[in-house]
Order: structure tokens, then sequence, then C-alpha cells
């Protein structure tokens, strides 16, 4: 497996899918190395899997051959510069920080010109050209590591997943959680996209993560939908702590968890809590996250003067997580585009009624929950206030999901990804 990131090296909800997904396939059997772009020292991997980092093979970078690909990456300059940089930041903050490093430099090395570090593994101010080297080292590490099949996430490592392919002549998979469509809209930075459609019309067989993202993926890209088979994310319980806050307090807590980001529709949540809070006192928004979009929407905040019963946590990982959903009464995942979304039911675990926009892949799989278009705020509004007021309705949703979930289990998942393996394991033996 190729990923730009996975626990303990972490900046997202993907490395948590891709741990998860390669314990259950562990569980049925397979064994699996899990390449990312460098590994921090001091550490500790996991067990489940065998965790390599690009770095280890950076001497031996070999240049892709394959024809189709090399025309593909004609134009394409590679220039490496140190970046400490990690993703889901956008543009004007890559700059800021690049800007800042040359500053530095200049002033460390005012006689050098430029300047070049090792393999970062990081999203640099030329995010293609990390992707393009990654893809590089890709071919020495599918002829170094003993493999059956290929299977490479999203964007960043399908050019990866075509050079590997390339040396071992092995099956690839390629898996989509998410596209250039649901990052940045209609807005599409246009390399992304190519890369995303070049990588899947070369994979074997490609894997989305809902009917949503297929029909993406079909009608967008131009894929062949009978190449395309749809597998769904899944969630594990993790060991809870009691919480005696939740029915003892007055003030309700109603939670948005996720990047501050155009994507999952933050503004919308902001509004929501605007109407409701012209009405009543009861009740008290948290939005924790982080994101290029926070500035803007704590200015909107401030604008609404609701600032006294709307908190900002920051980014939370691990137990602070569990701790907040535990301290939530009601869970909102207001996205514009969300190919599927697991903090749903990650909330679900901890029984919390959940609201969720019709545009998610999980809403598909999800039947007892309250949802809505996006775009409709005072919808929302009107659900949020009829959890509030209806412990019945609140009470209802926790116990039907509940056994929504007994369904949703990553040893589902892993079985027909097994199955997607072995079909083409079949075919190129």
């Amino acid at each position: 497996m190729y990923g730009w990131e996975f626990p303990p090296h972490i900046s997202g909800g993907l490395g948590v899918a891709c741990f998860e997904m390669t314990r259950a396939l562990r569980d049925l059997g397979h064994e699996i190395t899990f390449v990312v772009p460098r590994l921090k020292e001091g550490v500790d991997a996991p067990s489940h899997v065998r965790l390599l980092g690009m770095a280890q093979f950076a001497s031996a970078e070999q240049r892709i051959v394959e024809t189709e690909t090399q025309r593909f990456l004609e134009g394409i300059e590679i220039k490496a510069i140190e970046s400490p940089l990690r993703p889901y930041l956008t543009d004007p903050e890559y700059k800021e920080i690049i800007e800042r490093l040359e500053r530095i430099h200049r002033e460390r090395h005012s006689s050098e010109e430029g300047f070049h570090v090792t393999f970062s593994g990081d999203y640099g101010p030329d995010l293609i050209s990390e992707v393009v080297r990654y893809a590089q080292v890709a071919g020495a590490v599918a002829a170094t590591v003993p493999h059956d099949v290929i299977h490479a996430h999203d964007w960043l490592t399908m050019l990866a997943g075509i050079e590997a392919r390339r040396v071992s002549g092995k099956p690839l998979v390629l898996h989509v959680h998410a596209l250039e469509f649901d990052r940045s809209g209609e807005n599409v930075n246009q390399a992304v996209y190519d890369i995303e459609r070049f990588g899947m019309k070369h994979a074997d067989r490609v894997v989305a993560v809902s009917q949503l993202t297929k029909q993406t993926i079909v009608t967008r890209y131009d894929i062949d939908p009978a190449k395309v088979e749809v597998v769904y994310n899944a969630v594990t319980s993790r060991s809870r702590q009691a919480s005696g806050n939740r029915g003892a307090r007055r003030d309700k807590v109603v939670l948005f968890l996720g990047r501050i980001t155009f994507q999952k529709g933050p503004d919308y949540f902001v509004e929501a809590a605007g109407k409701i809070l012209q009405s009543r006192d009861d009740v008290r928004f948290v939005m924790a996250g982080s994101g290029d979009m926070a500035p803007r929407v704590i200015q909107r905040v401030a604008e609404l003067r609701i600032g006294k019963r709307f908190h900002f946590t920051g980014f939370l990982t691990g137990a602070a997580v569990d701790r907040m959903y535990e301290e939530s009464d009601i869970y909102v995942m207001p996205s514009v585009s969300e190919p599927f979304g697991i903090s749903p039911l990650e909330a679900m675990c901890h029984d919390v009624p959940v609201i969720i926009s019709k545009q998610s892949g999980v809403a598909e799989v999800l039947k007892h929950t309250l949802k809505f278009d996006f775009w409709d705020v005072g919808e929302l509004a009107n659900q949020i206030n009829a959890l509030l007021d209806h412990s019945s309705l609140r009470d209802e949703l926790v116990r039907q999901g509940g056994r929504e979930l007994e369904n949703l289990k990553w040893s589902n998942a892993a079985r027909r990804l097994t199955g997607i393996y072995e079909q083409l394991a079949a075919r190129c033996g």
C-alpha cells in the first residue's frame, strides 16, 4: 500500500481509515507493507503492518520510463526546497511559510543560491513535484519488497502506484477517499484533476468510498463504471469513559468536528447557530478543528454577536476527540461534498444523535439520522431545535443508530477488498 500518512504520522481522517482498514485486512491473513513519504524518528510504528518510509529508498530513485507516464509528466520541473508543510494547508498558507523559510535561509546563507534537502514527505510549495518524486522512488520499493497487489490511496499516491505496477507487473488498485471536486468545488486544480484522471484510467480497479463518489468518478472523469467498486468505510468503537455531564447540565452542546474548510461547510453551521440563538439561550455550539476558513468563521461569529455561546477548540486528536463527543448532545456534519464521512459514525459510538448533509456518502448507509441539504440553513436549524426539544427523538435515533453501526464494520470492508484482490490476482496470474 502507498499512502501519504499513517498513524502515528497523521494529519487527518485518511490516516485513520488506512489504519483500521489494514488492521482488518491483517485479521483476514494478509501481510501488508504500508509506504509513506517518511518516518519520524523515535516514534513506535504499529505492529500489524510493515511501515516503510520513502526516504529510505531516496538514493535509489529511478527515472519513470513508462511512455504514457513520461508524456504525462512532460514539462514538470522537480525542485525540492525545505518544507515543514502538512496536508490541508492552502496556497496562501504555503506562500507565507515558504517566504519565511526563504528569508531565514537568505540571512544564514547570503552567498548561496537556493537550497536543497532530502525527500520531505510533506506538502511543499510545489506539491506536484513532491508527488512526482514519490512516484520515482516507488519503483525502487516495488523492486525490493515482495508483493502480490499494489493498493494506493488518493491522488497523492496514484503516480506512485502506476510506477510500482510498471516495475513489478502486479495489479493496481486505486482507492479514492476524496476527489478534487470534493476539495475545491468547481474551482478545481487542473494538475490534480489530471493526475486523478490519469491514475484511474491506468488502474486495474478503482475503489470508491460511496456511490456518490463513484458517480463523480464516472461522470466527471470518464471512467468505465464496471471498473469502479464501492467499499464503504466503517468505524471501530473505542473504550469509553462514562460522561456524567450530558444529562445533568442545563445547556446542551451542538458539535461540529472537522476541518474548517469549504468542503466541510462550517459557515452553514455558524448560520444555523445564529438563527437558533436568536430565540433560545440553553444551547452552546462548539467548532472543533482548524483550517483555512477559520478566520472567516470567527469573524462571522463576531458579526452575529453569538461569541458567548459559540466556542472554538482548535485541532483535537486522540482522547480529546473522544471527550468532545462525550460532552456533546448533538453532532452536525454540514458538508458541501463528503465522499463518505466517518465522524458521524464516531459520534454515534458515543450515543450522540447526528444530523448530516444529504451531500455525503455516509447518508447512503445511515437511515436513522436527520438529513438536510447543506445550503438549507433554516432546515438545519429546525432539525437541531427538534433534537434539543424532544428527548424521545434523540433517544430513538441513538437506539436505531446503534443497530446500524453493527453492520458498519471494517471486517466487512476488508472482505470486499479481499474479493477485489483475489479477482485481480487470478486475472493477472
